[in-house]
């Protein structure tokens, strides 16, 4: 420590001059840059590295335990056979190939079983897992798992197959493009010509599956087919049976000649039948002409009649015209004349003789006429009933045959599909093509450990800086005064930096040069002197936020400096519950400040004067029982005061103790020790405001424990105070 030689005079005016926050540089805490950014690093380092190594060592543990993957692969088409799409009629085919499906189906369970047990998969460790040593951990895991679920095994099973083909999926790759048709198998194990040979066993797998499953749907489709045409041969023969029953039962005539002859027959009738009825028509108009007329000869004139009776009648005309030249030349009763004349009375006699058997010729010709006509129109009747009965069966008939026929046709069409599917089964199920097989790998896939590592490493990296930055940005401590510059009533009084284990021993009294700490120490004491008008205070109250911030540190080291200065101190331990000082002045007394307080001791018995020209009040054993001196705090100010003495009181925190606050008031001086990166802001803002007093306007602050070569990494305006060049200066070596 360093000892004045001429102790200066603490009363001794100095410049009014005062460390005031308003004209303190502006703060770049905030400010994020570059530098700053190198600076959180490098000030972060160790904690960075640490994460870094915890972070590494799972991850090169797993990296030296990967090994090397070969990945084997074949690209093929799978077609329809050219055969099967010949068909020009077959425009509804629904059987045709789809690469989603033939993708689905290479990833069947009865492909991978054939695989897996085919090339003995299931006795590799490397895809079944019941073959591989199970970790404690996992031991414990399944144990408790078995413990809350009894249907669940507590272990892998044995060497089933089950275990292995989760493990078998993961290593087979089975995918095609959209666009494209091409399907490729890929599969990644560690043994190189297991790698190509499972992608090829995969090919023939499949085209000996979907062969088998076409000939069983083909054989399945067949004795259906098979069933289906006997049952529709029964139905085609059972309607064909039917037709040709009735046909034969109702005497049909099918053949169209035979149909031609009944009509012909028919129409013949018909016209018989009218001829029939012309010619009764002109009897009856024959036989009403003779019997209406009075003269059979004259009525015979106006209708059609035989020969004999027209020569009769040309005969009885010309004996009258005869008659009638003879009678112009002789009279009547001429012989020629009356010979005439009788023989035309015997030719018209015998014209009405001969009219009369013509006469009863067309009677009769009428009768057969109309017996003729009666047996034609029977016949008639009987032939159009024939018809109608023969059209009613032909209609009938007409209906079985075409149901015959329609179960005919359905028979032709279930045998062209049975021919269709015999020919079917002699086609492939699937024309596959190949467009590269499977080869053995000659290179493992991946980037290799090293690649790896250095992945592994950066990213560790990059996780242990993202983790500082966020450390950072959560640190709500005090680091510097540009932090608490805002808050009100607070005068910096300087950064005490931190001091090593052997240093801040018990040892403290001896001759132990600590360039930076004393320093910082006359800063503290001459920002006291500042505050307080140009002198030092009377009185000072040593205090801070929390227990730990080095309160008592800096009220012993201000005792040092003052009493080297050869300036008289009294330190009393004010901390009632836990002062410490003792410790280090060794004073061997039994009483102390709570004694004092409690009546059960005089001021002179508690103080003890140390080599150095300190003296020292310790704090005693602390005591629940009521205080006696409630002025006690304020005699020993009085009495301090009055024998020219500096009383430094090292107080408890003024968060955990009331006394603190109530020596606060008494004091001249109130010193609140922050300490750097431990006290966070709001406690430190609180504590002033339970400070707060008339005599306590201002707070003289010191912030304590500050690592220099780490605050110099920061972007605060007071980091230049532990520059390089600064810390080079306070070098002992130097």
């Amino acid at each position: 420590m360093t000892i004045s030689t001429l102790p200066p005079d603490r009363n001794l005016p100095i410049s009014p001059m005062r460390y005031d926050p308003r004209f303190q540089v502006e703060t770049k805490a905030d400010q994020f840059d570059l530098a700053a950014a190198v600076g959180l690093v490098r000030r972060r380092m160790i904690m960075i590295i640490t994460i870094a190594v915890l972070l590494m060592v799972p991850a090169a543990m797993m990296i030296s335990g990967l090994k090397p993957a070969y990945q084997g692969s074949a690209r093929l088409i799978i077609r329809q056979p050219l055969a099967t799409l010949l068909g020009v009629d077959d425009t509804s085919r629904n059987d045709l190939i789809d690469v989603k499906s033939e993708t689905e189906r290479l990833l069947s369970r009865g492909i991978t079983e054939r695989v897996v047990r085919e090339l003995r998969l299931n006795e590799l460790q490397e895809f079944n897992p019941a073959l591989r040593k199970i970790s404690f951990i996992d031991r414990i895991r399944a144990t408790l798992r078995g413990l809350f679920d009894a249907k669940k095994p507590t272990l892998p099973a044995g060497d089933g197959i089950e275990a292995t083909i989760p493990e078998y999926y993961q290593a087979l790759g089975v995918w095609h493009e959209d666009k494209s048709e091409v399907i490729q198998i890929s599969f990644t194990a560690s043994d190189a010509e297991l790698a190509a040979a499972v992608p090829n066993r995969v090919v023939s797998i499949y085209l000996d599956e979907r062969k088998d499953s076409v000939r069983g749907r083909l054989v399945s489709a067949g004795d259906w087919l098979r069933q289906r045409v006997a049952e529709q041969q029964a139905r085609a023969d059972t309607a064909r049976d039917a037709a040709r029953n009735y046909q034969e039962s109702m005497d049909i005539v099918s053949k169209e000649d035979a149909q031609d002859e009944r009509i012909k027959s028919l129409l013949e009738l018909t016209g018989r039948e009218g001829k029939i009825e012309e010619s009764r028509v002109e009897v009856k108009a024959t036989i009403s002409t003779l019997e209406g007329a009075d003269n059979a000869s004259a009525a015979a004139q106006n209708i059609a009649v035989p020969d004999n009776i027209a020569t009769k009648q040309r005969d009885l005309h010309a004996q009258e015209q005869d008659l009638a030249r003879l009678l112009e030349t002789y009279d009547g009763n001429a012989e020629a004349v009356v010979d005439l004349r009788g023989k035309i009375e015997q030719s018209r006699a015998d014209l009405d003789r001969a009219t009369k058997q013509y006469l009863q010729t067309m009677r009769a010709k009428l009768a057969a006429l109309d017996h003729e006509a009666s047996a034609l129109e029977s016949l008639l009747a009987d032939a159009q009933e024939k018809r109608t009965r023969d059209a009613l069966a032909q209609t009938e008939l007409t209906r079985l045959q075409r149901i015959a026929e329609k179960e005919q046709a359905a028979l032709d069409k279930l045998e062209d599909q049975r021919r269709d599917l015999a020919a079917k089964a002699r086609l492939p199920g699937a024309e596959l093509e190949v467009f590269s097989p499977a080869s053995v790998p000659l290179t493992p896939q991946g980037r290799g450990r090293l690649f790896y590592l250095i992945g592994a490493l950066l990213a560790a990296i990059s996780a242990a800086v993202t983790a500082a930055f966020v450390i950072e940005m959560w640190d709500r401590t005090v680091r510097s005064f540009d932090q608490i510059a805002g808050m009100a009533r607070t005068i910096p009084a300087g950064l005490i930096p931190r001091l090593a284990r052997r240093e801040n021993s018990k040892t403290m009294f001896e001759h132990m040069p600590v360039p930076m700490f004393d320093e910082a120490i006359r800063t503290v004491v001459l920002s006291l002197k500042q505050s307080n008008g140009g002198k030092l205070p009377s009185s000072i109250v040593v205090t801070s936020a929390h227990s730990g911030d080095g309160k008592s540190l800096v009220a012993r080291s201000l005792a040092i400096e003052l009493a080297a200065a050869a300036i008289p101190v009294l330190l009393v331990d004010g901390d009632l519950r836990r002062g410490k000082l003792d410790s280090f002045f060794r004073s061997g007394l039994t009483h102390g400040l709570n004694e004092f307080l409690n009546g059960q001791a005089d001021l002179r018995d508690i103080v003890y004067h140390h080599p150095s020209g300190i003296d020292f009040i310790p704090s005693g054993r602390f005591s629940l029982q009521r205080r006696v001196r409630s002025n006690g705090l304020a005699d020993i100010i009085e009495l301090g005061s009055a024998a020219g003495r500096i009383v430094i009181f090292d107080s408890a925190p003024v968060l955990a103790s009331a006394d603190t606050v109530h020596l606060a008031a008494l004091a001249e001086r109130t010193l609140a020790v922050v300490r750097w990166g431990k006290t966070s802001r709001r406690a430190f803002e609180f504590s002033l405001q339970q400070m707060k007093g008339s005599r306590n306007s201002e707070i003289v602050v010191a912030i304590n424990n500050v690592d220099p070569k780490i605050h110099a990494l920061y972007n605060f305006s007071d980091s230049e105070l532990f520059s390089r060049s600064l810390m080079k200066y306070y070098s002992l070596k130097s």
